[in-house]
């Protein structure tokens, strides 16, 4: 049970982002206001390697996300992400040691910028957790979920302004788990040129756990790489700063546009 219980909360911690960060400038988790134009695509393919340690129980997970968007009209787009999840965990004492791995929750997104004033403008973004994952092993829900972030975004001269606002439903039936999540993470990205830019990124949200006052925040910086105007590189590193969020990760991801 617990061994269950600490894959859960892994496993939830680590999808919890994945709304946010369908669309967000990889390694970021806040979402920007851009969209991909009538009739485009883009295709983003990004992979996480998180670490952490509780209660005398170190759990590690890999993560892989395929997300495809299109864009509808020059102002609206629609996502699908698919995300495939490896969960390690292990004991001092090695009275637990397992491992679990298979799609997690999928998701369905929809952003639309309604405000664009030369550097400043505002979208929404509402959409779905699709129960892909499976629930017994802790990878998904178990039930259809949904999510709303409204996003803002301030860009003048190298430097862009990211935040975003979001709620996200945790249906569960679990007594102990609280079922509104709220989301509130801001970001900055500097071009140094037209290939490279820096970035940075500070993410808290609601703990899942009502028991628990202590919530998850964490801190993001990385680096993003564009050899042409429709290929993106990246690579960051997360750390948790409050006790209840995963100690650290690595991330790396690709993104094309077509």
């Amino acid at each position: 049970m617990i061994r269950k219980n600490l894959v859960c909360r892994f496993a939830f911690c680590v999808a919890l982002a994945a709304p946010a960060a369908a669309w967000a400038a990889h390694p970021l988790i806040t979402d920007d206001t851009g969209t991909q134009g009538r009739g485009n695509f883009q295709l983003e393919v990004n992979g996480e390697y998180d670490h952490d340690k509780q209660y005398g129980i170190t759990t590690t997970g890999k993560q892989a996300d395929a997300t495809l968007t299109y864009g509808i009209i020059d102002t609206v787009d629609v996502a699908i992400g698919i995300p495939y999840m490896w969960i390690n965990t292990k004991s001092d004492d090695r009275h637990i040691d397992s491992s679990v791995n298979g799609f997690a929750d999928a998701t369905l997104d929809v952003k639309y910028r309604f405000v664009d004033m030369g550097g400043f403008s505002l979208a929404v973004k509402p959409g779905l957790n699709i129960p892909t994952g499976d629930s017994g092993e802790g990878l998904g829900a178990g039930k259809w979920g949904y999510h709303v972030y409204m996003i803002g975004t301030v860009e003048t001269g190298p430097w862009t302004f990211l935040a975003n606002l979001g709620y996200i439903r945790n249906d569960s039936d679990a007594d102990t788990d609280e079922n509104n999540i709220w989301h509130v993470s801001a970001a900055a990205l500097y071009s140094l040129n037209n290939q490279w830019k820096i970035v940075g990124d500070l993410v808290a949200e609601r703990n899942t756990d009502k028991d628990s006052d202590v919530n998850p925040v964490s801190a993001i910086a990385g680096v993003i790489y564009s050899p042409t105007k429709d290929i993106d590189l990246d690579l960051g590193i997360k750390a948790g700063l409050t006790s209840t969020a995963t100690d650290w990760a690595f991330l790396a991801g690709t993104t094309f546009r077509f």
